[in-house]
């Protein structure tokens, strides 16, 4: 089989990955996964994909990942993940679908505005 190629994003997060049969390794930007998520619960998100069709250490996947911070990188490279298992077999979809895992997430940072501290909040009224 050959390598499927997806792309994820989540915020300002971009993931591209290479996913292909193999022993379960994970590698983002040329490190490990445990080096560079260094907390439990975003390695958690990551496999998620993989828990949901039972295919935990099948597949090898190799991450570039860039943009945002850490929790929209996690989830933008569980986007991509599902995305690569759709692609390898149309069984995985319904499951995956339902889990909302093939849901691209459109919330991003509303942009400040002009005559604003940020984007809704105003500068400190003074009447007197």
């Amino acid at each position: 089989m050959e390598v499927i190629n997806t792309i994820g994003r989540r915020k300002t997060s971009v993931a591209r990955i290479h996913l292909q049969p193999g022993k379960g390794k994970i590698i983002v930007n040329k490190r490990s996964v445990e080096e560079y998520f260094p907390s439990e619960i975003l390695r958690i998100v990551i496999n998620q994909p993989f828990n949901t069709i039972s295919a935990e250490g099948k597949f090898d996947v190799k991450v570039n990942v860039n943009g945002g911070g850490i929790k929209g990188q996690a989830e933008a490279i569980r986007l991509a993940i599902a995305r690569a298992l759709c692609k390898l077999d149309d069984e995985n979809r319904p499951s995956l679908k339902k889990e909302g895992f093939l849901t691209r997430d459109p919330r991003m940072v509303e942009r400040k505005k002009f005559g604003r501290r940020k984007a809704r909040k105003k500068f400190q009224f003074s009447k007197r």
